[in-house]
């Protein structure tokens, strides 16, 4: 396993790191994880290189730090840097950044954050943080020693981007990066900038949600198939983030011990360096074909839900852009019409808009889910 330094400080920090937002769940409820298996996997990712943590209070419906907590006890803990996001969008007052910050050293068993970021910035959640003196709790959180380095993700404009990190001396920031949205939000131009201000950068979405990674198109199998440096579709998009110097960790979402392994396994064969003029020549082609393809640019983050009337948002959007990606409409009807339950489906759409304001990739949800529902009803 590589390492780099964090931001300004001695810290080495794995490229690889653990993001908690996908951890296997019972019976798909994702306020109910599997507590078990996630301490093997995370166990499992310790002892095998993997130092960087990442998790968030609102992920899992508040459970995601609570488990993670259990799992850094006997010594683990010790083991890593653990990062964990306030959710700007809920602060109402500026003791509610205490009042949370407690909260959460409190369910991760922990007396301090290793990287303490505010969540999804966006510029009006920026605003908010400015308005209820969100820079002053950091500093205070700083000097008492509760947090030791502080930054924040990031979903929205570059240029919102740029003012953010010259508002503050930030140790480190998050941000959405794969080889199909290199120019969106920060891109590749924010990561450049971040780094030239001497702030690490941890990558999240690096197969955008498993989009890169599983149930591939038949042509762009093709084209990786193809490669003379055949490799699987996660080493691809995970090399292609690595291959730029600014990255610091790049943060896998993952689910299972299986996807543990394999992505420790592709981050010790793959060494941080520049892609050779081949390979950037086959994922511009397997971009083109993505972005041919994909109909609505869904990464699956959940941050829509829970929606009031129980539609299951990234559901209805995987299973229109499924039908697209294998050219059967006829079939992914079934399964909406059979096999989704009637308040899961886009139909159950009462156009409240509430999921607009939380979409981090700005999608116009409620016209998508009358598209859906248009073509999948078939009726």
């Amino acid at each position: 396993m590589e390492y780099k330094k964090l931001s300004k400080c001695d810290t080495l920090v794995s490229k690889l790191g653990l993001g908690s937002m996908r951890l296997p769940c019972y019976n798909n409820d994702l306020g109910v994880i599997n507590e078990k298996e996630v301490v093997r996997m995370v166990h499992y990712a310790i002892d095998h290189g993997v130092n960087y943590i990442d998790t968030a209070y609102t992920y899992h419906k508040g459970n995601s730090e609570i488990v993670l907590g259990k799992a850094l006890r006997d010594g683990y803990r010790k083991r890593v840097i653990l990062a964990t996001k306030s959710p700007a969008w809920l602060i109402e007052k500026h003791d509610d950044f205490d009042l949370i910050i407690n909260k959460q050293l409190e369910k991760l068993g922990t007396d301090h954050i290793d990287v303490y970021l505010f969540h999804a910035l966006n510029k009006k959640s920026w605003q908010n943080v400015i308005e209820h003196d969100g820079l002053d709790f950091l500093n205070q959180a700083l000097k008492s020693g509760k947090i030791k380095h502080a930054g924040f993700s990031f979903h929205d404009d570059l240029n919102v981007f740029k003012d953010i990190v010259d508002a503050y001396p930030w140790s480190m920031c998050q941000i959405m990066l794969n080889y199909l949205d290199d120019k969106f939000q920060a891109g590749v131009e924010g990561l450049k900038y971040a780094a030239s201000k001497g702030l690490a950068v941890a990558v999240m979405e690096p197969l955008k949600g498993g989009l890169l990674a599983d149930n591939l198109p038949a042509t762009i199998k093709q084209l990786f198939n193809g490669s003379s440096t055949p490799q699987s579709p996660v080493a691809w998009a995970l090399e292609w983030v690595w291959s730029h110097p600014g990255v610091s960790v790049a943060l896998s979402g993952m689910s299972s011990m299986e996807q543990v392994k394999e992505n420790i396994k592709i981050a010790n064969q793959t060494k941080q360096m520049e892609l050779s003029k081949e390979k950037l020549e086959l994922l511009k082609k397997v971009k083109r074909e993505f972005k041919a393809i994909i109909q609505i640019d869904c990464t699956n983050c959940r941050y829509c839900l829970p929606c009031p009337t129980g539609i299951d948002i990234p559901k209805n959007f995987a299973l229109y852009n499924r039908a697209y990606i294998y050219h059967d409409i006829q079939a992914i009807s079934n399964i909406y019409r059979q096999k989704l339950p009637t308040a899961n489906r886009a139909s159950a759409c009462i156009e409240c808009r509430k999921c607009e304001s939380l979409c981090p990739q700005r999608i116009p949800i409620v016209e998508k889910l009358k598209l859906v529902d248009r073509t999948l009803r078939q009726e």
